[in-house]
């Protein structure tokens, strides 16, 4: 009888050796597979290129379809594009990968163009659509070749933003696999740096491009143009109905409030006799946020008070609130850092002028409760500005223009 229990004992035990050589076979065939699928992702990325250039750009450049200025506006640098990840493809299918991205790294600009240019890209495409009929039908026909596997057009101009993301995945699970004493570690990491710059900058794009929908569409939702949503580094944040408790203690009314990263909007429905308005609000307050503080539970010298019965939304308002406050104010802490020899800010107020309509509030500190009710509160106390549909019709005399511009007083804001 032949007993082969040590050497099924020595089989399922292997000795640490033999584990460090797994893994290592492990590192081996998942670094090969990341190669393997970089090269052919590589091979197809630079035959779709072609056919753009050769179907669309080329041959539009040679009918004169479409003006230079227009053509360049939506392909912008993919023929630049295309020439260095020729390149690229060279040294990848020779197995000099390392090698390849240090020379296709510092061409990255031509992506930082194209990124940069794509929704302006887009843009131009659909106004070219709608108003050039020869181009409409140029598109059509292109789009239906073999080539292009029935891809349109504006899916084939994202190729390039879409293969920054591929080659960070790719790059990350080779340098996952090396040792870092391996000679391609170190241009991998370094190439790894750079293609990661360009994807944040395709992802702060994409959010600018969000924001600024959100801010269109906010704007669309007022009546008339009193209230300029639309403003240079606001970003939207959050909006819903909230109602309005009036200070003698009447009936509540509800209102719509849009919070941005700068100010609490407060509009209210336009009045359904107006079909054409029906689904619009109108601006009443613009309560900026700087100087801001929130408080729950406070009401002494409460101008706005505010009541919400959902404890999911009104603790979602707190929290949008007070983190829009916070970042208003970093940002602020370090512009006035920047000023701070300067002989006098934009805040102060002439030590002579004895007619301003300003007046001030001594800031509340943040306080943090629980509540004791079903009914919560959050205040605000900052200045707050009218829309100009809700300014007075006359002016004081004595008041300067530049007096006049923003007439400020103090609020307070509490959430029920």
């Amino acid at each position: 009888m032949c007993i082969r229990h040590p050497i099924v004992t020595m089989n399922c035990n292997p000795g640490p050796q033999s584990s460090i050589q797994q893994q290592r076979e492990h590192w081996n065939r998942n670094h090969s597979t990341s190669a393997r699928k970089l090269v052919q992702t590589e091979q197809l990325y630079n035959h779709q290129l072609q056919q753009i250039i050769t179907y669309f750009v080329d041959i539009l450049n040679a009918k004169g379809t479409l003006k230079q200025g227009i053509r360049e506006s939506i392909f912008s640098s993919i023929k630049e594009i295309h020439s260095i990840n020729q390149v690229l493809l060279v040294h990848l299918e020779s197995g000099c990968i390392g090698r390849g991205f240090d020379l296709f790294c510092p061409n990255l600009q031509y992506y930082n163009t194209y990124v940069d240019n794509i929704y302006n890209a887009s843009k131009v495409l659909r106004i070219q659509l709608k108003k050039n009929k020869a181009f409409r039908r140029f598109k059509k026909l292109q789009e239906t070749r073999s080539e292009f596997n029935n891809h349109k057009l504006e899916e084939l101009l994202q190729l390039p933003v879409q293969r920054i993301d591929q080659y960070k995945h790719f790059l990350q699970n080779l340098i996952a696999n090396i040792s870092p004493d391996n000679p391609e570690f170190q241009p991998l990491s370094r190439a790894l740096n750079v293609v990661c710059t360009v994807s944040q900058r395709i992802e702060n794009n994409t959010r600018c491009y969000e924001n600024h929908l959100q801010l269109c569409r906010v704007q669309k939702l007022l009546k008339g143009q009193q209230m300029k949503v639309l403003a240079a580094g606001r970003w939207y944040i959050r909006e819903g109905w909230l109602k309005v408790v009036p200070p003698k203690g009447a009936q509540t009314k509800p209102m719509m409030f849009f919070l941005f990263s700068d100010m609490l909007l407060q509009a209210k429905r336009c009045s359904p006799l107006y079909p054409t308005n029906g689904n619009k609000f109108v601006g009443q307050h613009a309560y900026p946020l700087q100087d801001c503080t929130v408080e729950k539970l406070s009401f002494p010298k409460a101008k706005l008070l505010l009541m919400s019965s959902n404890q999911v939304d009104l603790n979602e308002w707190y929290k949008s609130l007070t983190s829009a406050i916070r970042k208003l104010h970093s940002t602020q802490t370090v512009v006035h850092q920047r000023d701070e020899f300067c002989p006098r800010t934009l805040r102060e107020a002439p030590e002579n002028n004895s007619t301003s309509n300003s007046t001030t509030t001594t800031a509340i500190p943040q306080r943090n409760r629980n509540l004791g009710s079903s009914e919560n509160d959050v205040k605000v106390h900052k200045s707050s500005v009218e829309c100009k549909s809700s300014a007075p019709k006359r002016m004081k005399q004595s008041q300067t223009p530049e007096q006049s511009r923003v007439d400020t007083f103090s609020f307070g804001c509490v959430i029920l």
